[in-house]
């Protein structure tokens, strides 16, 4: 039977359920369905109720597009695809194009398809192809700024595949930077002992996505779903395990629920980078794929890794994302300076501005405590100003929108919140414990960053990994089209958004309230879970993390489904699955440095793994709350106009959360 586990309490065993009326099955088939028909090509036979759904209602919907109005193109209650690709950066986009050879691709993505963390990646992409450069010298640079806690098949894989993958981008018409012969410029970053980055100019992610969004949408079998959002995955235990078969997805356009059906479901959305308040990552960067994994019940790891970039441009009168100062500009010369001139690296490290992420920001924030400053000064106005302008124009564009010309003056830079190294636990392949759904990307933790990313490792990752998931997927959805007739048709017939199972918009008041909670979130996370931590500012996060969850999942239990709710519910979520690990971990590696335990312990030298299927090992009773007034008078399901308190006894946690550790064999 079905079990379709939204949110953790809305989670239901399906026995019985009204087909929605544009569904064209019949309730009383279900127990009578014929065996799914063989497929003489892997992903060609779609669905098992395909011969059942011939209506318009049931076909592959293209997005509506960016301008008019989205209303004249409702979703149907029920959409069906061979594959389902949930997010569109290089992860997604490459997955996409490569199994579409073989099926009906379904790309979700919650903004327009080409906002997300690729478009905004500037320094570039690592490839071993310098001859001076080898894949031995890439594996051991990686396993160095991972403080030795990465997955050594993973890093080898990704060292020795990535440059085939790279030259595909360039197949694909990607325009990166050249030499004056006309062979691919390589620049280098920090932590990196050969120069192996290729770019494009500083706005390398957003040429790599424009050229996978050009091929994408010029694929016959690719259809996008632009502002529409994932809201949680569909899965059901089949043979004794869990199988996902698609994802219950809120049109943001439409204000309507749809179920995605699919045979194989990729997850690319990346990471979870509006948990901080100062942030590279644009605003849809909220952990959702993370969070519904978890839901789901795959296992996730290594979530106390969070990466602060050392330099992003300071500006008191920012809002939004942090503008980012890419690595290579220390790569090719530059330099930090506190506000007194001093040139401070060499205090820290002998690599100097060239030491691994984790190392300069802990420098720069060690400088910022010191002197009580706000800011440092990254200066590369020693090098020639032609040189300057034609490697980062896109740096200096926006700093002279400043006031601030890079070839004349130092640039004001801080650290801020970049990259999430855990995420959900996937093997070489992309696949996750959840039979049928794969991961790839930030959303994801391989095993290749180990406690810290070296600098253009995540772009490479993106592409390998989404490669070497196409195989088993494949393999996948024709077994799931053989054998899971059953299971589908159920999940097809359970869909249901009625009450506060559907979208339904924020009252005012309600917006107050996810806005402000929102914000005590990012600026509790920045204080207590930041560049250095300590065990009992960690507690006090705990104890807030949780008791926003248990509120907000409160208010979407009884309220309805709607993007604001849902992001915050997946912060919370994500929040706590960070501040979890950290606490776990008694030592400082990589990227997670305590206060409390300064030095590196080789006994914990293992990943942190978080499953649900093991039980709470703290009481939640201190966290319990009364369901918020925003909910009185909501003019909401009848259960929201009069919400029950919530009583102070202990109870039985229905996520489950606790945290084991497994070897790890480095």
């Amino acid at each position: 039977m079905l079990q379709v586990r939204s949110f953790p309490s809305c989670s239901t065993r399906v026995r019985t359920a009204s087909v929605p009326p544009s569904c064209g099955l019949v309730r009383s088939t279900i127990d009578r369905l014929p065996a799914c028909p063989a497929s003489t090509r892997p992903g060609r036979a779609l669905l098992a109720v395909r011969a059942d759904v011939n209506s318009d209602a049931f076909r592959p919907r293209p997005a509506a597009p960016a301008s008019g109005s989205a209303r004249t193109q409702l979703s149907p209650p029920l959409i069906q695809h061979d594959y389902l690709v949930i997010g569109s950066g290089i992860a997604g986009l490459t997955y996409a194009l490569k199994v579409a050879e073989y099926g009906t691709v379904a790309i979700i993505t919650k903004d327009n398809a080409n906002e997300g963390c690729t478009r905004y990646a500037q320094g570039g992409v690592c490839a071993v192809l310098d001859k001076s450069d080898s894949v031995a010298d890439h594996v051991r640079d990686t396993v160095v700024a991972g403080a030795f806690l990465n997955d050594l098949q993973a890093v080898e894989v990704v060292c020795r595949e990535g440059p085939a993958r790279v030259l595909e981008l360039v197949e694909m018409g990607a325009q990166f930077s050249r030499n004056a012969d006309g062979t691919l410029h390589l620049t280098k970053e920090g932590g990196h002992s050969n120069r192996r980055i290729v770019h494009a100019a500083d706005l390398t992610g957003a040429e790599i996505e424009r050229a996978l969004l050009e091929n994408a949408r010029a694929h016959k079998n690719i259809h996008f779903y632009e502002h529409h959002m994932v809201v949680d995955l569909v899965v059901d235990e089949y043979g004794g395990t869990l199988h996902c078969f698609g994802a219950d997805v809120l049109d943001q356009r439409a204000n309507t629920m749809t179920r995605f059906l699919g045979l194989a479901t990729m997850l690319a959305s990346g990471g979870a980078g509006q948990v901080y308040p100062n942030t590279t990552n644009p605003h849809v960067a909220t952990g959702d794929g993370i969070a519904m994994a978890y839901r789901a019940h795959a296992n996730v790891s290594n979530m106390e890794f969070v990466q602060f970039h050392p330099t992003g441009l300071y500006n008191p009168a920012g809002t939004g994302s942090t503008f980012l100062i890419t690595e290579a500009v220390r790569g090719e010369g530059g330099m930090l300076f506190n506000k007194a001139g001093e040139r401070f690296m060499e205090r820290y490290d002998e690599r100097l501005e060239l030491a691994p992420r984790d190392v300069v920001a802990r420098s720069i924030h060690d400088q910022l405590l010191r002197h009580g400053d706000s800011h440092v000064l990254l200066d590369i106005s020693h090098k020639p100003r032609q040189e300057v302008l034609h490697h980062f124009p896109n740096i200096a564009a926006k700093c002279l929108d400043l006031g601030i010309d890079i070839t004349r003056d130092p640039i004001p830079v801080v650290p801020v919140q970049h990259y999430t190294c855990g995420g959900v636990s996937t093997g070489l392949l992309g696949e996750t414990n959840v039979q049928g759904l794969y991961a790839c990307g930030e959303v994801a933790c391989s095993g290749l960053h180990g406690a810290n990313r070296l600098a253009s490792n995540s772009l490479l990752e993106g592409l390998v990994f989404a490669e070497r998931a196409v195989n088993p997927s494949v393999a996948h959805a024709e077994h799931a089209a053989r054998n899971c007739s059953r299971q589908l048709h159920y999940a097809a017939a359970s869909a249901d958004f009625g009450g506060p199972r559907g979208a339904r918009e924020l009252n005012s008041a309600l917006a107050d309230w996810v806005t402000t909670r929102r914000q005590e979130l990012r600026d509790v996370m920045w204080r207590c879970c930041g560049i250095v931590r300590r065990s009992k500012e960690l507690l006090q996060a705990r104890d807030y993390v949780v008791s926003l969850y248990i509120e907000t999942k409160a208010i979407y239990k009884n309220y309805g489904v709607n993007t604001e709710l849902v992001e915050l519910l997946n912060m919370a979520t994500v929040a706590e699955l960070m501040v979890s690990c950290a606490l776990q971990r008694k030592e400082s590696r990589g990227l997670h440095y305590s206060a409390d335990y300064p030095h590196l312990d080789e006994a914990q030298r293992r990943p942190s793994v978080i499953s649900t299927s093991l039980k709470s090992r703290y009481d939640l009773s201190p966290y319990m709350r009364n369901v918020p007034s925003v909910l009185k008078g909501a003019g909401g399901p009848a259960s929201a106009a009069q919400p029950k308190r919530v009583t102070r006894k202990p109870v039985q946690r229905d996520r489950e959360l606790a945290v084991r550790s497994t070897p790890q064999d480095l």
